[in-house]
């Protein structure tokens, strides 16, 4: 019999999307203060960048409350095509007159906890010395194949729904309790039971989840599209209820938006 206490602990993901959030307030009185001429000019040459962005994995929204007016959303194939993206917006002359509040970046992760425990109870039980050729051949197959298979999920278009909320996460490494201490077969068991929450509102919400150690301040950040934004409201309170969240769940601020078009995204800044 194989015991997880004796594998790595660490779970197997897969990595697709590298992903950029980018929250802006408006510079109103520096916008206001220019001509109307002036402004139509720059406007109409930030709503025609703002059509070629939604055509390349890209969406506007426009946000509530004080820590923001603009949510920028990038997917794009790597991180180089995001920092091209962001070069692009900052040549725009709207820029001059747009205040970057913070940004996220990340990278869409699935998380293999039911794969790993399989391949590495399968190793153990067969004697394979964790992280020896045969162990890395082995659990390179098992990525390999589920990469294959879950590649749209990996590599998603942006959803179409009205609203999105963005949140970024930590699991809690505090002295009482510590996710990383948790042992592999304990960890896996409260996924299951975090992720069987999440499908019951697969037909009324979109989840995206990113991956950011490594990449930014906190470790996960998760991106909930739904044309309801109560619906962002009763998910995540049911999710507060299971224990990997009540026990082990640190939340960042949260963001909600209404998805703009380029029409949408004059109207916001016509003054």
């Amino acid at each position: 019999m194989h015991r997880f206490d004796q594998m790595p602990p660490v779970p197997l993901t897969l990595e697709g999307s590298a992903v950029l959030h980018q929250m802006l307030r408006v510079r109103w009185a520096a916008w206001r203060a220019l001509d109307s001429a002036a402004r139509l000019e720059i406007l109409t040459e930030a709503s025609e960048f703002v059509k070629g962005l939604e055509k390349n994995r890209s969406a506007a929204y426009a946000l509530l409350g004080h820590k923001g007016d603009l949510l920028l959303l990038h997917f794009r194939h790597n991180f180089g095509d995001l920092l091209e993206a962001q070069h692009s917006l900052a040549a725009l002359r709207l820029w001059d007159y747009l205040e970057q509040t913070t940004s996220y970046l990340s990278v869409v992760e699935l998380g293999l906890y039911e794969s790993t425990g399989k391949v590495y109870g399968s190793l153990a039980e067969k004697g394979i010395e964790p992280h020896s050729d045969a162990w890395n051949a082995a659990v390179e197959e098992t990525i390999q194949r589920q990469r294959e298979a879950m590649r749209p999920r990996l590599f998603p278009e942006l959803p179409p729904a009205q609203f999105v909320c963005f949140y970024p996460m930590d699991r809690r490494r505090g002295e009482q309790k510590n996710w990383y201490q948790v042992p592999f077969e304990d960890r896996q068991l409260m996924m299951a039971e975090h992720g069987a929450i999440g499908r019951r509102y697969a037909g009324t919400v979109k989840q995206i989840i990113s991956g950011s150690i490594g990449f930014d301040d906190w470790e996960w950040g998760v991106d909930l599209f739904a044309d309801d934004p109560l619906v962002f409201k009763r998910l995540i309170y049911e999710m507060r209820f299971d224990e990997v969240s009540a026990v082990y769940a640190l939340f960042g601020a949260f963001y909600v938006g209404k998805r703009m078009d380029s029409e949408g995204f004059r109207g916001l800044l016509t003054v």
